[in-house]
């Protein structure tokens, strides 16, 4: 018998004070990456809730993003009102979350991480994000994870055209 991964306990406990309802699901092998992930479930990509985390002034931003998107950090930056998105390092990203880069779920983090969600999540009825280990994650919708991380809803694309924020 093998022990469960803190990370992936400290998941659990937070997704159930929150009142999560999916599943946790631990893969064969770490899914660094939203490809990997989507290929390991059997789901679309855009499916996949990626968990990136930024620096602004020294400060960490959580941006939960749709595995079919690239952020851009100028115009998220632009719509939440900071100075610059700079990719968190990978020691930031452990004394923000307690997790690895690869691992961090949205939720259970040491203190609370300004969270910001894209919209194009709710295009899927479910979407999985990570659970506290590369190789852990979990299932979720749209409106269960913004609620569970207190997250903002926005656009993490520049804007294509008329009419689009």
């Amino acid at each position: 018998m093998t022990s469960e991964h803190p990370g992936v306990t400290r998941f659990r406990a937070a997704h159930a004070e929150r009142g999560g309802t999916g599943e946790v699901v631990i893969l064969p092998d770490a899914a660094h990456t939203a490809v990997l992930a989507a290929a390991a479930l059997g789901c679309e990509v855009g499916a996949i809730a990626n968990s990136l985390l930024f620096e602004v002034d020294g400060h960490p931003v959580l941006v939960l993003t749709s595995g079919a998107h690239r952020v851009d950090t100028s115009a998220v930056a632009a719509r939440i009102g900071t100075g610059p998105l700079r990719r968190a390092s990978a020691e930031l990203v452990r004394a923000a979350t307690g997790q690895v880069i690869g691992g961090v779920s949205p939720l259970g983090h040491p203190t609370p991480v300004p969270t910001y969600v894209d919209t194009w999540l709710r295009r899927h009825p479910r979407v999985w994000a990570a659970a506290g280990h590369p190789a852990a994650v979990f299932s979720t919708d749209a409106d269960e994870l913004v609620r569970m991380t207190g997250a903002h809803e926005i656009d993490v694309e520049r804007s294509s055209g008329p009419g689009r924020t």
